[in-house]
């Protein structure tokens, strides 16, 4: 009996007799528990483009977030939703959409997982740069992972008050557009401009792809950007349209 309880504390508590012991004691800091699964943890943090420089293995298969990411992201589309369904009784569909999007698109995502501190724990996986967009990846892997150790109440109790009302203005959002590239196609529309984002060259970073996006008015030039997703380069190049065009920020109402 002894035997099988000192096996089964061993098994629980990492940060007392793994070699992942470093690990799990900073996981039990960020998420406020010591997960049994180790490894599901440790892959939540392994971008696909550094699995040919240290890659996470399990079971003969050599594995990144993507799965996890996957999960985590349908997770907290669903928690999100469900709670500005309810912080939200007389708004529409189209409001709540708009709401919704704002807090689980990537930018935010990647906002909030640098204040977390999982840029420093990527750091310690991957043998490569680590981008914003791997960020918000991260942070979606670990929701999957806190998922399939704990359960959806535990995990709808952790993005509701470690990240939205943490993190989140939620009073701020509802007036606030940074949809940079539709206020820009709108303003174009609205001074029959015409407007093209066009790919000005794609290349090789740390083995990722990365993209130079350029906006261009009427066949000029306005604005370039880059970065490893292009339609994130597409919104840094708009807004930076936006400033040099003077375009004046678009508020949002509930319609």
């Amino acid at each position: 009996m002894l035997g099988f309880l000192y096996k089964y504390y061993k098994k629980t508590n990492h940060k007392f007799f793994s070699k992942d012991k470093h690990f799990a004691e900073r996981l039990q800091n960020l998420i406020g528990f010591v997960p049994s699964n180790i490894y599901i943890f440790k892959l939540a943090f392994y971008h696909k483009s550094t699995l040919n420089n240290s890659p996470v293995e399990h079971n003969g298969i050599y594995q990144s977030n993507e799965r996890l990411e996957y999960l985590g992201d349908a997770l907290l589309s669903f928690i999100v939703g469900e709670y500005l369904f309810k912080k939200y009784p007389s708004a529409n569909e189209g409001f709540l959409t708009k709401m919704r999007s704002k807090i689980v698109k990537r930018k935010m995502l990647n906002y909030i997982a640098e204040q977390m501190g999982l840029d420093h724990l990527m750091m310690e996986f991957n043998q490569t740069a680590i981008s914003q967009s791997m960020l918000g990846n991260a942070l979606e892997a670990l929701l999957g992972a806190i998922y399939i150790e704990q359960g959806f109440e535990f995990s709808r109790h952790f993005v509701l008050t470690k990240i939205v009302k943490r993190f989140i203005d939620i009073d701020q959002l509802e007036i606030f557009d940074d949809n940079y590239k539709s206020q820009l196609l709108e303003w174009c529309q609205k001074h029959s401009k015409e407007i093209d984002f066009k790919v000005i060259n794609k290349f090789k970073v740390d083995k990722r792809d990365r993209f130079k996006v350029g906006v261009f008015i009427d066949g000029v030039e306005i604005s370039t950007a880059e970065d490893f997703n292009k339609k994130s380069a597409e919104q840094i190049a708009s807004e930076q349209a936006i400033q040099h065009l003077g375009v004046k920020e678009v508020k949002e109402t509930d319609d």
